[in-house]
């Protein structure tokens, strides 16, 4: 049985455990909180290669000393070339490909916002060089780890739709097969570029050497993607939408991130008439809460510049108790909607002076497009596929337009001083859990281990799956599933712990120092502290 691991001087969460112990490394020779989330992210790009890579997006929330956090958006923009007359010209009038080259239309903005966070960091006295930072993802690509079994599984089920895109087999089915769990993985050339960023500097992967061999390459296979998309990408500073509930200032990221589903859920949920934990009167509420949510979030979220409302407008008392109300707590309102699948990791960290980072980072689908670039080894998102080519829609492709995205991390700052970064991977399934977590230990009390390790569900689909009813881990009591079959909900029962779930984790530094972190069975993650 895990419990919640507890510690002093710094805390680092990852769905992987050599990331976790890369990001640890850091913290005991002096890194602040950004500086072991660079490490952690770098390293997790290398070890959990099907999930996330320097070719994808990420998102921060940085908190200093508990004071309300900051954000960071590294979504990279379609290509200037990405238009639907370019994919029409190309055989795809209805729909752009999922994987390969035309899969790959937008820049990957994974390195812009380890720099930007980087710059951050200087300003709170970071010292070490960026060569220390990445040297755990250097060694572990050019002398390799063990293959995990969710990476040997994706690559054996994914492997009719992959082994086309350029690179792809060459990388990650060098035998001719996907690989063994156990098995030593490599990616040299993916070593070699992450040694060259640490001696050029991060910015020439968009404006360097670096990124006009990536450009070439790329254009090469039939991407869209050109110099020019590179050389105008930056990561931006933002806003962190906000909420409260459970006696705490609840933070996400602003469009065109979901971070406002994960929001509303918590803001209708403290509306709703007090359950017991674990009751059906909490798991129906958090799912109906969800509902609501989601339909804001289909009808308004993309790109914010060509957004219509602002977010935060939905996050205001007046507007939750408007949704709130058209919740029946006794029967469930008729679904599916449109949902998306997704591949991502979490990932958390605390130093010894309260700093905080809430990260996530994602090539979208599990291994992106699937191209894999012949000198850098890089693996590309395929997060551009989300895009509609249909004309007037809400996430209408058009040059340079961000595309909507479901990863986005969250924060707490309760009233008491209490700081909890915490997460999760899984596509539309990101909301829900990081709403299980919270009810769990904000609203019930619950241990963070314990709120984590609990069953959980997933309205919709996620990691590619096309089911749309209402799944939920057979953890749940009996008697509870026969309820919310009577309310009318069509469930699906899964196994004990199902990846589909999602990779969850979270911490918390009280005002006393004290850390509590919490990692997810469902991974191959771990908690590293000191």
């Amino acid at each position: 049985m895990l419990h919640t691991a507890m510690a002093t001087r710094g805390m680092v969460v990852a769905p992987h455990h050599l990331a976790a112990e890369a990001g640890l490394r850091v913290l005991r020779d002096g890194g602040n909180a950004i500086e072991a989330m660079i490490a952690v992210a770098s390293t997790i790009a290398v070890v959990y290669p099907h999930m996330n890579a320097l070719g994808g997006d990420n998102f921060w929330l940085v908190s200093e000393g508990g004071k309300p956090p900051v954000g960071i958006d590294a979504c990279g923009a379609a290509a200037g070339l990405a238009t639907s007359e370019f994919y029409a010209a190309n055989g795809h009038a209805e729909a752009i490909p999922a994987r390969g080259p035309l899969a790959a239309l937008t820049v990957a903005g994974v390195v812009s916002g380890w720099q930007a966070a980087l710059e951050m960091s200087t300003g709170w006295g970071g010292k070490l060089p960026l060569s220390r930072l990445l040297e755990d993802a250097t060694f572990y690509a050019r002398e390799g780890f063990p293959v995990t079994r969710t990476q040997a599984v994706n690559c054996a089920a994914k492997r009719d739709e992959l082994e086309a895109s350029p690179g792809f087999v060459a990388t990650f089915m060098p035998d001719g097969a996907p690989p063994a769990i156990g098995a030593i993985f490599k990616n040299p050339r993916l070593g070699d570029t992450l040694q060259y960023l640490a001696k050029t500097g991060l910015d020439d992967f968009y404006r360097g050497d670096l990124a006009r061999s990536i450009a070439a390459e790329l254009e090469a296979t039939g991407s869209p993607l050109r110099l020019a998309d590179f050389e105008r990408h930056r990561a931006r500073a933002v806003f962190p939408l906000t909420v409260r509930a459970a006696s705490a200032s609840v933070y996400g990221m602003p469009p065109p991130t979901q971070g406002l589903a994960s929001l509303m859920i918590l803001g209708l949920y403290d509306r709703l008439p007090r359950a017991e934990a674990e009751s059906f009167a909490h798991i129906h509420g958090l799912i109906e809460a969800t509902k609501q949510a989601f339909m804001v979030r289909d009808a308004h979220v993309t790109d914010p510049d060509y957004m219509t409302v602002n977010a935060q407008d939905y996050l205001q008392p007046a507007m939750l108790d408007k949704f709130a109300a058209r919740i029946d707590m006794d029967s469930a309102m008729p679904w599916p909607n449109v949902l998306d699948p997704g591949d991502t990791v979490w990932l958390g960290a605390i130093d010894s002076q309260g700093r905080a980072v809430s990260f996530i980072q994602s090539i979208y689908w599990e291994f992106g497009s699937g191209i894999v670039l012949p000198s850098t080894g890089i693996l590309w998102q395929n997060r551009g596929t989300s895009f509609n080519l249909a004309p007037n829609s809400r996430n209408e492709l058009k040059p340079f337009r961000r595309p909507f995205h479901t990863i986005q991390p969250a924060m707490a700052i309760f009233d008491d001083g209490r700081v909890m970064p915490y997460g999760t991977m899984g596509g539309d399934g990101q909301p829900q859990t990081q709403a299980a977590l919270f009810t769990r230990y904000a609203f019930y009390g619950q241990d963070l281990q314990t709120a984590v390790t609990a069953p959980r569900w997933l309205l919709g689909r996620t990691w590619g799956a096309p089911a749309m009813n209402l799944r939920l881990e057979k953890r749940f009591p009996p008697d509870l599933l026969i309820q919310l079959k009577n309310a009318n909900h069509v469930i699906q029962v899964l196994g004990d712990f199902d990846e589909a779930l999602g990779h969850a984790g979270a911490i918390v530094r009280h005002n006393t120092g004290l850390m509590e972190g919490a990692s997810d069975p469902r991974s191959d993650g771990s908690v590293a502290a000191y």
